[in-house]
């Protein structure tokens, strides 16, 4: 089911062909970085000094499910991909790390997925931030990275939710508003974006919110799975 999911929804999502769309060029020896929060870690291990390639470090969802993709799609390329995505991040944590844990790495393709807890945890009265501070520090960080890393390769993914668990009509519409941003920031760095709320908006025609993710945040195995093939259509272009 999934390919045929995919199949469909990236054609409803960018049209039979755009060649406005950013694409990544992937070559010998690259290197490639996940970027995010729990969604991204998905339970990685070997947090500490990971090799590339390495899976326990890449986790159990869609980043590992990629990277194992392209590793296998694509051997002659020899890439070295990494997953770097921490538990409960928002962007201001992503910047306080991201000397050691993304510039350093020095990688060619940057993919990073942020937003939710930026307003689960303001929701939840643990955080005070905005969109507007959403924005403001994505923008940041991004003009940190281009200055750091001037030929990086930029995948910004679009945040998500799903209506069932802990999401409710509380989020909305300003859940929307950080999904813009996020946008608005890919459109400012001609980065590809992957439009992962499109994609479950249209994923619930062929199965319920809890199938893809239960609590209405993490996905499913199923739910990444299908990220990881979106993706990959997304990058390949």
């Amino acid at each position: 089911m999934i390919a045929g999911v995919t199949g469909a929804l990236h054609t409803k999502a960018y049209g039979k062909s755009d060649q406005s769309i950013p694409k990544i060029r992937l070559a010998n020896g690259m290197t490639i970085l996940f970027q995010g929060d729990s969604i991204t870690d998905a339970r990685r291990q070997n947090r500490q000094a990971p090799s590339p390639n390495e899976q326990a470090s890449m986790g159990n969802g869609y980043a590992s499910m990629a990277a194992s993709a392209l590793l296998a799609s694509r051997p002659e390329l020899n890439l070295s991909i990494y997953n770097r995505g921490i538990s409960g991040n928002k962007v201001h944590q992503l910047d306080a790390r991201w000397q050691k844990e993304c510039i350093d790495y020095q990688p060619d393709v940057l993919s990073i997925l942020i937003g939710v807890n930026d307003i689960w945890h303001g929701l939840n009265g643990k955080y005070d931030g905005t969109v507007k501070t959403y924005e403001n520090d994505y923008r940041a960080l991004l003009q940190r990275t281009r200055k750091a890393l001037p030929n990086v390769q930029l995948v910004i993914c679009e945040p998500f939710v799903l209506k069932c668990g802990a999401v409710n009509e509380k989020w909305f519409p300003e859940f929307d508003q950080y999904r813009a941003a996020a946008r608005k920031l890919a459109d400012e760095n001609a980065a590809v974006f992957v439009p992962f709320q499109t994609m479950f908006d249209q994923a619930i025609n062929f199965a319920p919110p809890q199938h893809w993710a239960g609590d209405g945040v993490h996905p499913s195995p199923y739910g990444a799975s299908l990220m990881a093939d979106f993706w990959l259509q997304a990058v390949r272009g």
